[in-house]
């Protein structure tokens, strides 16, 4: 149980989008929600449409869906 307390604040503290401050909590949530790619994520989250255009955290996204499907 702590194991998930833990994992569940480090997903709210860490930033996938760091040019739009999207969490990984956030990624999971839509993943969880249905989004299944890369682009399905970014749409409803927001990431990807900072300044970088998804350069740093495109390949972290698709580690997740990867990693949740």
């Amino acid at each position: 149980m702590e194991q998930n307390i833990n994992s569940d604040v480090l997903d709210k503290l860490t930033k996938v989008c760091i040019c739009k401050g999207i969490t990984r909590a956030a990624i999971k949530t839509a993943i969880k929600n249905g989004a299944q790619t890369v682009k399905e994520v970014q749409k409803v989250t927001g990431a990807g449409g900072g300044a970088c255009k998804g350069k740093r955290c495109t390949e972290k996204i698709q580690k997740l869906l990867d990693e949740i499907k």
